[in-house]
Order: structure tokens, then sequence, then C-alpha cells
């Protein structure tokens, strides 16, 4: 297979940066039936080329760095010496590995294998090990040292390599892999040299990653990416980050989750560009900006509340060489966009996309953004809103992929489900369960969740709508609207709120909020409750809506008891908002 196809469509849009109509009609490079990104490409960039690839800066001011030569030695080392562990090509490796440089080796030797990555945050428990590897099917875990206990009552016989540090003994092990209970020492893997590996022959349609979803209503689901669905359809994603040869790239990420894959990972090599990394115990936003102005970096990627802890912070200091400010995981609310624009003289610019595919929608470089929108499909991405009652294509509906357009950039599946999967494909179309709305422009504006969106007084409501005029009060650090059960009007909004420091909790600042929202939401769309708590949220940091709509049951049915202030214990809102 010639890698020529692959980098002929990545510098066409690298190219295409700043023409939206010439970008609409990419097509997708044919890599032909045997592919292996980390050799067919990363290899090919990679051997004698000394530019930095990785770069971690550490908050107690340590410094890594690796180029894209040295990376590939080390990561051959390291696939030789797992094969001779028993790792072979389609066997499953659980990688719970902190930013530390031996991550990105372990993700580009395993691949080299042929075998299959599953990628775990580190701060997973007993229990949902025991769950990921037993779905995951794994066949060995390359674990930090301090994180090796927590497979101890994970049963299993797996092979177990700890990075760094005391965890077991070799004793026991045979030649291919470790005893039981024991934990082979990843440093052995540099013992001696090796040459480079051999095409492990993988199929385009060979499993290469095993990601987890974050499981904001029910159990985690098991996705399966191909040898072309990441490494292939990172190509919609390096065109919405704007990447550029030599750029130097920091996405916020925490190992273990889709996201990492696409920030940390494919889109920045594909575009031969630095990975940065920094890697701090504790987010301290004067910190991670010192950090991208010494480091240079140009292009910049974090979730909203990233970019939220970044404006209550000192900007003055200006984004140094950044030339890309973007946000990815769950909508940007607009205040933020206004204040870093007007601090920083860059626009935000966001994107949407899941754990199945690449990003398919994003208001990319070059193009004008609309405060609010998500932007519109980008190249290559077949996106269609489907009516979720009716069936029909037009501009409100569940964002959907056209399957007949076969998107190169969506996963095989979901791993051991075919009731889940024939369900996400219903109709000839992949359903994200996410609902938006289409401008006469084509912009594409996030309206929350299908299971999210709900009914008051006849009257749908997003949740995002509320939550994004709530977190402009000074007081509100985060907020989730849910619905509440109501006698009349069937339910009514309710705000769960995160106050700022500084503020308590009480009749003041309730009315205060109720008050700045009811001067700017229509009468239909009135928060009529509140209720000051810490909010649930995933281990990726997702807020779990379900849990507060639950909740709200329990306290209609009287099961449990809480705090709350509602609209109509402050008389003063009417006389102050006549007709609202």
């Amino acid at each position: 297979m010639s890698i020529t196809q692959y980098r002929a469509a990545r510098d066409e849009l690298l190219r295409l940066r700043d023409d939206r109509d010439a970008a609409a009609a990419f097509t997708w490079p044919d890599v032909g039936e045997r592919f292996n990104w980390a050799v067919d490409w990363f290899d090919a960039i990679a051997r004698g080329n000394d530019r930095p690839a990785l770069v971690i800066l550490g908050a107690d001011g340590s410094r890594v760095e690796k180029s894209f030569d040295e990376l590939a030695t080390r990561s051959d080392q390291l696939a030789a010496w797992l094969r001779a562990r028993g790792v072979a090509k389609g066997d499953v490796v659980l990688l719970m590995l902190g930013n530390q440089v031996e991550l990105w080796e372990s993700m580009l030797a395993i691949m080299k294998l042929g075998a299959v990555t599953l990628p775990t945050t580190t701060a997973l428990g007993t229990a949902d090990l025991i769950d990921r590897v037993d779905r995951g099917r794994v066949g060995h875990v390359i674990a930090a040292a301090a994180d090796t206990a927590k497979f101890d009552d994970v049963p299993g016989d797996y092979t177990r390599i700890a990075v760094g540090g005391e965890a077991g003994t070799e004793a026991g092990a045979g030649a291919g892999a470790s005893a039981e209970g024991s934990w082979l020492p990843y440093s052995d893997a540099f013992m001696s040299p090796a040459g480079p590996v051999a095409h492990p022959e993988t199929a385009s349609g060979d499993p290469l990653l095993y990601y987890f979803t974050s499981g904001t209503t029910s159990l985690p689901k098991l996705v399966e990416h191909t040898q072309v669905s990441y490494p292939v359809g990172h190509l919609s994603t390096m065109y919405w980050l704007g990447l550029r040869p030599g750029d130097v790239h920091l996405t916020i990420s925490s190992p273990g989750w889709a996201k990492h894959a696409w920030g940390c990972f494919f889109a920045p090599w594909i575009a031969e560009a630095t990975i940065f990394v920094y890697d701090a115990p504790r987010f301290d936003a004067l910190s991670l900006m010192d950090a991208l102005r010494s480091e240079r970096v140009t292009t910049f990627c974090a979730p909203p509340t990233v970019w939220r802890m970044l404006i209550q912070a000192d900007l003055s200091g200006g984004p140094g060489a950044l030339r890309e400010a973007i946000s990815a995981g769950e909508p940007l609310n607009p205040e933020v966009i206004n204040t870093v624009r007007d601090a920083w003289g860059l626009t935000i610019r966001d994107g949407y996309g899941q754990t199945e595919m690449t990003a398919i929608v994003a208001n990319s470089p070059g193009m004008p953004v609309r405060d609010g929108s998500m932007g519109l499909p980008l190249p290559g991405c077949p996106v269609v809103l489907v009516d979720p009652l009716t069936g029909i294509v037009g501009d409100e509906g569940e964002i959907c992929l056209d399957l007949t357009e076969h998107p190169r950039m969506l996963m095989a599946g979901y791993v051991g489900d075919p009731e889940r999967n024939a369900k996400a494909t219903a109709g000839g179309y992949f359903h994200t369960g996410d609902v938006a709305t289409r401008d006469a422009a084509g912009y594409i504006t996030y309206v929350g969740r299908t299971d999210d969106v709900f009914k008051a007084s006849d009257y749908k409501i997003s949740p995002f709508e509320l939550e994004s005029v709530l977190i402009e009060h000074p007081a509100v650090v985060e907020a989730a609207i849910v619905p509440a059960p109501d006698p009349v009007r069937l339910a009514v909004p309710k705000a769960y709120i995160t106050l700022a420091a500084g503020y308590e909790p009480g009749d003041d600042v309730a009315l205060d909020i109720l008050r700045f929202a009811r001067t700017r939401l229509a009468p239909f769309q009135r928060i009529r409750r509140i209720e000051f708590s810490e909010l649930p949220k995933t281990i990726s940091g997702k807020i779990r809506r379900v849990e507060l709509r639950t909740r709200e049951q329990e306290l209609a049915a009287g099961r449990i008891e809480t705090t709350e202030w509602r609209d109509d214990q402050f008389p003063q809102l009417r006389k102050e908002i006549p007709g609202r």
C-alpha cells in the first residue's frame, strides 16, 4: 500500500483551510486493503526526523522532549519486547497510564504489532477494571506501578507490565508472560536494540482501538475503531483544529478517553506537529497560561470548564504565539467566547463529535463564527438532522450520519452488543442521540441530548439554552437544567447550580439569579426552581443529568427532601418584570 493518497488528502485539507466551498467537495483517501498507521504513516515521517514530536512539561518544572525519530525507535524496541511476551496481532492490551512518555510509546508499539489498544483512565477502581477486562477480552495490561494494586482483585489470565517503580516480581514467570499476580518491568524493553518492525499486515477493517464511553445515562458502551476510522477519520479533526506542520499543539484531556486520541495523538501527528502536554496534578489557570506562552503553543483545545476557569484569571499577559483557540466536549457559552476575543483577539471555535467518531461539525479556520453555533459539517462528514418521530431530514432533529455515504470516520460498532448497534443504525442513519437545529446558512446549533430535552406547558425546553444564560451570572460556576414534575405544567425547569467562591446559598443569591434569568429568557423558558449543589458527573467530567432527573422524581414522590428556592416565594419578581 502506498501512503501517497493519505498524504495527498492531508495536504489538500491544509491547502483548503480557508476555502469552505472547495473543502466541502473533499473525498476520503483510499488507503487500500492493508493499512497500519504507525508503520505506514508515523514511521514514514519519523525516521531521521529530529524535530520534537512530544514535549511534556510538569508543574514542578520537569521537562521531557522526544523527537519523532526517538519515538519511532523506542516503539520498535517496545514492540519487539511485547511480541516476545506474547502480545500478538488482534490481542487486546489495556493501557492505564497518565500523561507520560510511555503512553505514546505504548500506543505506537501496540499498533505496530496489529494488537488492539484499550486506553483506560487511571481514575478507575477495581470494579470498573473488572468490567473492562471482561467485556474488552483483555489479554495484556500495561499500567503505572502506582496503580498495579488495583488489579489484585481483577481476575483473568493476562500479562502484567508495570511502568516505573516497584510492582511485584518476575519470579516464576515464563518467557512469554508474567505469572498471575506478578508484574514485568516495562524498562526491560529497552535493554536491547531492535530494528524497524515489519508491517503486521493489518487490514483496513481490523480493530485498532477499544474505547469505553463515559456512560452519562447507562453502563458505558464499548466502541470499536478500525485501522481506518480514527487514523484516516481524524483528518477531519486536524482540519478543524487548524493544525499545520511545525505547530505546537496542546489539548487538555485525560488519557483513557477518546478526546485524548483526537488531540494528543492522531490529529497533531497527521499534521506533523508537536504534541505538547502540561502535566499538573491540579488545575491552575495562571500556570497553564505561563506554559502556553513559554512553550510557544500555536493551537490550543480545551473543554468549556477550562475556558471558564481561564476567563476568571488574568488574561492580560496575552496569548503568546497562540493562533487557534478551540473548545470541545460540551457546548461553549457565548460569554466565554466574547471575553477571550476581547482579551486576546482570538475567537474560540467550537466543534462536535463523539467517541464513536471523529470531529464531524465545527467552526473551522477561515470561516465566520456564529457564537453559540457548533458550525458546519466538516469535509467528508455526511451530517443530517433527522426528525425522531417522522424520520424526515430537515432543519431540526437528531444529529445523524448518512450511512449511504459510507462515513469513513465512524466506528465499526459497539462490541458484543448487536441490539444497540441495530438501534444506533436504524433507518440508514447513525444516530448520535443529540438534537440540533440548522439555520439558512447551514450552521448547526446544539439543543441537547434526546433524553435531556423536555416539555414544560407544552413548550420544548433545551437545557443548554437556559444553562447558557445562567452561566453568565457571576455567582454561577456551573448549572444543569432538568424537568421538575409539576401538577399544572407537567414539568417546570429546575436549575441545579454550583456557586462561585464567595457566594453562599440563600434567599438573596437565589432571588438575584432568578431575576437575572427572567430578564434574559422567554416566559415559557422561565426557571421556576433552584437548588444549590455540586453537580454529579461521570469520571470524564460530563454532567449526569439522568441522576438529577431521577432525584426530581424522588422529590415529587416524597421519598426524599431537599432545600430549594421557588420563584413563587418571591412575589417581587412579578412586580419587577410585568408580563414575565
